[in-house]
């Protein structure tokens, strides 16, 4: 069976139902879901997470806070991880927790 990771990345303008893309492999389905801002991501981990996915991977633009948050919502039920960027250059050198 194939592992189920998803990558979850923050735009302004991002909408989950539109900006979502699956790829699979023999050995890993891997879902990338663009969403508009935090309490959009921790809804659309929780979606995943009935879907069956095990893995959650966030972009660059997730903050400290919205990690927290994603990590809640799912409740144990997937690891999260997180791509770490202080300032991230695609949100004008600055954290997600500054602008979601």
């Amino acid at each position: 069976m194939a592992l189920k990771a998803a990558f979850i990345f923050v735009a302004p303008e991002a909408d989950p139902a539109q900006h979502r893309t699956l790829i699979e492999t023999a050995q890993v389905t891997l879902a990338t879901v663009g969403v508009k801002d935090y309490q959009a991501a921790a809804q659309v981990a929780q979606e995943l997470v009935r879907d069956g996915f095990v893995a959650i991977e966030l972009c660059g633009g997730f903050g400290i806070e919205g990690t927290a948050l994603v990590k809640r919502a799912v409740n144990g039920k997937a690891a999260v991880g997180v791509v770490r960027f202080d300032n991230h250059p695609g949100l004008e050198f600055k954290s997600g927790d500054e602008l979601f």
